[in-house]
C-alpha cells in the first residue's frame, strides 16, 4: 500500500466525483461531488484525493474553523470497492501529522452520523473521543495532539 493525499484538479476531478461509497452508507457523507463544490465557496475547505500509487481510492477534505480556531476533518470516504483496507486510517494518519506540524494547532475536530459505528471505530482507533457537542445533528470527535505519541 502506497498512499498519498494530492490535489483534486482538473485531471482527476472526473475520477474522483465518480468514486462512491456502498448504498447503505451514502446517508452517511455527502457526495465528492457535492464537496468539490463546496470547495469552491468555502475556500478554507483543501479537498484532497487518496490515491494508492496511481489509483484514485477515495477522497479527504479538511478546513481551518477561524470561529473556534480548530482544524476540522468535514469528509473521508473510502470507494465501495476498495474499504476495509486500511486506506481511511492510513489517509487520517497522514492529514493527522500534516495538522501536527502547524503552529498553536493542539486539536482535530470531525462530525459522524450518529449510528455510524464503523467511522466511530475508525475514529477511535485513531485516538479521538467523542466530546458531547452536537453540530448539526452530528456527533463532534476531538484527537488532542498532547493525547498521541
Amino acid at each position: 500500500m502506497n498512499i498519498e493525499l494530492r490535489p483534486v484538479t482538473k485531471s482527476n476531478f472526473e475520477a474522483i466525483a465518480h468514486l462512491e461509497v456502498s448504498h447503505d452508507q451514502q446517508h452517511y457523507v455527502a457526495s465528492n461531488l457535492y464537496s468539490i463544490a463546496e470547495s469552491k465557496v468555502f475556500p478554507e475547505c483543501i479537498p484532497l484525493a487518496i490515491y494508492d500509487g496511481n489509483r484514485p481510492v477515495g477522497f479527504l477534505m479538511y478546513a481551518f474553523d477561524r470561529k473556534d480556531d480548530t482544524y476540522w476533518v468535514c469528509r473521508l470516504m473510502i470507494d465501495r470497492y476498495f474499504q476495509g483496507k486500511g486506506y481511511g486510517k492510513k489517509a487520517m494518519q497522514i492529514v493527522i501529522n500534516e495538522i501536527r506540524k502547524r503552529p498553536d494547532i493542539n486539536m482535530i475536530k470531525l462530525s459522524i452520523e450518529p449510528g455510524n459505528q464503523a467511522a466511530e471505530n475508525l475514529y477511535r482507533s485513531l485516538g479521538f473521543d467523542k466530546t458531547g457537542e452536537l453540530v448539526e445533528g452530528e456527533e463532534v470527535m476531538c484527537l488532542h495532539f498532547d493525547n498521541i505519541s
